[in-house]
């Protein structure tokens, strides 16, 4: 088999990948921990869970459904299911991990944010105000990856 095909795209050694391709990567990435993010926290918050395992729900379901995206777009590009895992492991790993980090770290140290319900602004300007912050952490990080072939790079060779 020739595996030259299944090779990432990569920039040349030094080249910087361009700010629009990390911007894309990152909202692409963003949305689906978004989607995660916010179903645990409503999730835990409505079944009036502690902190930890509102967290934990809202963590494990942004890596979820952060995967899914690019899981399912490189399948519709006809990758086989395993090399379709590789692909979303290492083109999502280090983009969501920063994500939820920055994320959650803004949630849990803004006062009363984790103890607020879901009609209080406070709940959702703490959430949505961590997305912020973590969008503009994580795509200086996705540029970087992507200018050396790794993160979302990889995905592009599927495309």
């Amino acid at each position: 088999m020739d595996h030259t095909t299944h090779e990432p795209a990569k920039h040349p050694h030094g080249a910087a990948a361009s700010w629009g391709t990390a911007v894309k990567a990152t909202l692409h990435c963003l949305t689906g921990c978004a989607i995660g993010e916010i179903l645990g926290m409503v999730i835990g918050t409505a079944l009036e869970w502690g902190n930890v395992p509102t967290m934990a729900l809202a963590i494990g379901l942004a890596f979820l459904f952060g995967y899914s995206f690019t899981l399912f777009a490189v399948l519709r590009a006809g990758l086989g299911l395993r090399a379709a895992i590789k692909v979303a492991l290492a083109a999502d790993t280090v983009s969501i991990a920063v994500m939820e980090f920055v994320d959650n770290a803004i949630i849990a140290l803004t006062p009363g944010a984790m103890d607020a319900h879901l009609t209080d602004t406070l709940f959702w300007s703490a959430l949505l105000g961590g997305f912020a912050v973590a969008f503009l952490i994580t795509t200086p990080i996705n540029k970087w990856m992507i200018g050396r072939g790794k993160g979302h790079a990889v995905v592009h060779a599927h495309h």
